[in-house]
């Protein structure tokens, strides 16, 4: 009697999480770059698991960009995440197959509880980690130190939760840690420094230049917003006071809001400066690309300082990035606030420096 051969286990090449429509930009990013150093079939190897947002222009932003990678032959699989309390436990055991076959995972946010979980029940050789913008910064250097993952802008102690998920964290930064038989990647486009093993790979947005654009220039300025307010590290008051002043001083007539800035406070900005707000369905660098655009874009200390310039290259746009006085942050605002984000601007390249007490001057 003849015997029949064992099924193989299938392989998933490459296993992709992303929680934000930068990240999925970012993966784009990573897969053209990858797919030209390599000579690898990196799109068609690639599988992208949305760990989708509950806010709605999250959301759809992201399913824009499920689109383009979808046209580029990327696999895409939805996942809703976050649908109520069994969520979490459904999306480990639908996903923990598919994780444990991975001969490569690519992440967007080391510091997600989310990612964190996933990356526990990996067993691949190769991690890659992709800018999940500025936090990319913050990351490499709590890696470089032995530090547990903490985000920027959190302050005081460690929490109750914080303490009971401390052994999930500690495991996913030692699968973050370069080791026998494992390898870690830092694709990003931020000014970082590569921890001991780590391997940093340049991003310059070759993928977003070589599909959109130039753009087409406007003659004014465009204004783009940043969600401090609502993370609790600038008081209301003085980002209005700021922007309001901008705008007037640079002929700014357009408003670029950040996905998770509130519906409140834009309604209150476009009241008191006339500006019109645009809620854009891609991330910044896509818009900026495909035009038209302002030949001024004015910004406060964020990831579009260090990837504006990249994705607009060779266009004659100019980013001015705006100091964050130390006067605006709030009581909540972590210690390390304003240092991290001095960081930000300090490190900028081919920006316009503007410093908080300039802003009524033209640059």
């Amino acid at each position: 009697m003849s015997r029949t051969a064992p099924r193989e286990t299938p392989v998933e090449p490459t296993l992709a999480f992303v929680e934000s429509p930068v990240q999925l930009l970012n993966i784009l990013e990573w897969a053209h770059a990858d797919a030209l150093a390599t000579e690898r079939a990196t799109f068609a190897e690639l599988t992208v698991v949305v760990l989708s947002p509950l806010d709605p222009m999250s959301r759809g932003q992201l399913r824009r960009m499920a689109e383009l990678a979808r046209d580029e032959g990327i696999g895409v699989r939805w996942q809703e995440a976050r649908g109520g309390p069994g969520a979490l436990l459904r999306t480990l055991r639908e996903l923990g197959p598919a994780v444990r076959r991975a001969e490569r995972v690519v992440v967007g946010d080391p510091f997600s509880r989310y990612v964190q979980l996933l990356l526990a029940l990996a067993r691949a050789t190769e991690i890659v980690v992709v800018d999940d913008g500025t936090a990319t910064m913050e990351f490499v250097t709590q890696l470089a130190r032995g530090e547990r993952l903490v985000r920027w802008h959190r302050k005081g102690r460690a929490g109750l939760r914080d303490r009971v998920f401390a052994p999930v964290s500690a495991s996913a930064r030692r699968r973050l840690t370069p080791g026998r038989g494992r390898t870690v990647e830092v694709f990003s486009s931020m000014p970082v420094q590569a921890p001991e093993g780590v391997r940093i790979t340049a991003n310059d947005f070759g993928w977003t230049r070589s599909r959109f654009g130039p753009p087409r220039l406007t003659r004014g300025a465009d204004l783009v917003g940043t969600s401090l307010v609502e993370t609790g590290v600038v008081d209301p008051g003085h980002y209005l006071d700021a922007v309001a002043a901008l705008a007037r001083a640079h002929g700014a007539t357009r408003y670029f809001a950040h996905r998770r800035e509130a519906a409140e406070k834009l309604r209150l900005l476009s009241e008191s400066t006339g500006l019109e707000i645009v809620r854009p369905d891609l991330p910044l660098e896509l818009i900026a690309r495909r035009g038209p655009i302002g030949r001024t874009i004015l910004s406060f200390p964020s990831t579009v300082v260090h990837t504006l310039p990249l994705a607009l290259a060779d266009t004659g746009v100019q980013v001015v990035v705006c100091d964050i006085a130390p006067e605006w942050l709030t009581d909540k605002a972590s210690p390390r606030a304003q240092g991290f984000l001095s960081g930000v601007t300090d490190t900028a390249r081919d920006v316009h420096r503007l410093t908080a007490t300039a802003h009524t001057a033209p640059a």
